[in-house]
């Protein structure tokens, strides 16, 4: 495959933490919220196997913020968003899928509660900005929406929680699941959050100055030796294998909530004055046509492929497609989500991929965990 390079011209916005990452060496970038996001340092198995054993500072300044601030901030919260938000607290946040009038996803970010009437949208890679912006507007809500200067830095991998302890306090070990809590590090107040895009546990950095960002990525690392610190990023391996769907790759605006599996996130008959549609109720009522799912594709290895994979049944019929893959050295097996027509989308079913070298591979649904089925 040929080399590609892209020029970071001031159509890219850079990332305050940018000169740090580039001097720990990364490789690979992709383009992420109009912003830099790294892929690769050393390469994607030794990052992957260095985040399963030990701790890693990420850039992920591209993880952008909408804020909305005022007296009907939390009504337009509740109207974005299928999720019930009424018990949200103050120093909480919720993994929430942003929903269109069709039922489509258009973000699928975690909404934290900053303040009684503010809230954060920490987004996917799109512009949920302009389409909260929309409907605020349209609908002549008292709330202001804008992107506050806020950009997160990511602590993950199993000593997480020992480095943070060290550098803020060992009250951090204490912080559940998408809580946060108001902190100083490197002399700036931050809002620091349980949570990060890994299964390896961790936490994200709320920076609230930009000015900040290499002091704060300067504290932590200083605090790092001892528990092998290295730069690193989101691991295409490590996200297949923990299940964690990514936005724009995985689902998109053509794809609802109830056939990628968020059932637990929604409340569906939601209130009629926040939920002036009712696409998700219908949806459900009539059943949805296709599933995302899990796959465990047979063969040692099969590139991680920007090209749509088909997927057929036995007879040869196409009946999905595959939207992301990564060879997973815990199961020595390719894992992979696909969009399966639901007829064939059952636990167990039994299908066949081709791979990018035109072989035909037998492939398997698996459970979430990636466990056998029964």
């Amino acid at each position: 495959m040929a080399t590609v390079e892209i020029i970071l011209s001031r159509r890219l916005r850079a990332s305050p933490y940018e000169p740090r990452v580039l001097e720990h060496g990364a490789k690979l970038f992709t383009l992420y919220n109009k912003m830099t996001l790294p892929q690769a340092f050393e390469s994607f198995e030794a990052d992957y196997a260095h985040l399963k054993e030990h701790v890693q500072i990420w850039d992920v300044a591209c993880e952008r913020q909408v804020e909305a601030a005022g007296p009907d901030a939390h009504a337009l919260m509740e109207l974005v968003t299928p999720r019930d938000l009424s018990d949200l607290q103050i120093g909480q946040g919720v993994y929430a899928p942003l929903v269109d009038e069709f039922g489509g996803i258009v973000n699928d970010p975690i909404i934290l509660k900053v303040g009684e009437q503010r809230y954060w949208s920490s987004i996917a890679d799109s512009d949920a900005v302009l389409w909260m912006k929309g409907i605020a507007y349209g609908r002549g809500m008292d709330v202001r929406v804008f992107e506050p200067d806020v950009s997160p830095l990511a602590i993950q991998g199993p000593k997480a929680d020992d480095l943070m302890a060290d550098l803020v306090g060992e009250h951090v070990r204490d912080i559940k699941f998408f809580w946060f809590t108001e902190e100083v590090i490197a002399d700036t107040p931050v809002l620091l959050a349980r949570s990060g895009w890994s299964g390896q546990g961790g936490f994200e950095i709320y920076l609230q100055d930009s000015s900040k960002a290499l002091d704060l990525w300067d504290a932590v690392w200083e605090k790092g030796g001892k528990y092998n610190l290295r730069a690193g990023c989101p691991n295409v391996i490590e996200r297949v294998e923990t299940g964690l769907m990514s936005y724009g790759t995985d689902m998109t605006l053509d794809n609802n909530p109830l056939e990628c599996g968020f059932d637990r996130f929604l409340k569906l008959g939601k209130k009629a004055e926040y939920m002036s549609r009712d696409a998700l109720d219908r949806i459900a009522a009539e059943g949805i046509e296709k599933k995302l799912v899990y796959l465990v594709i047979g063969g040692r290895r099969h590139e991680s492929a920007r090209e749509t994979r088909d997927v057929f049944d036995g007879s040869g019929a196409k009946v999905g497609y595959i939207t992301s893959q990564a060879f997973s050295p815990k199961f020595d097996a390719t894992l992979a989500f696909a969009f399966i027509d639901i007829q064939h989308a059952g636990t167990g079913t039994r299908l066949q991929v081709i791979t990018g070298d035109g072989e035909r591979r037998e492939a398997r649904i698996h459970n979430r965990d990636w466990s056998a089925p029964d």
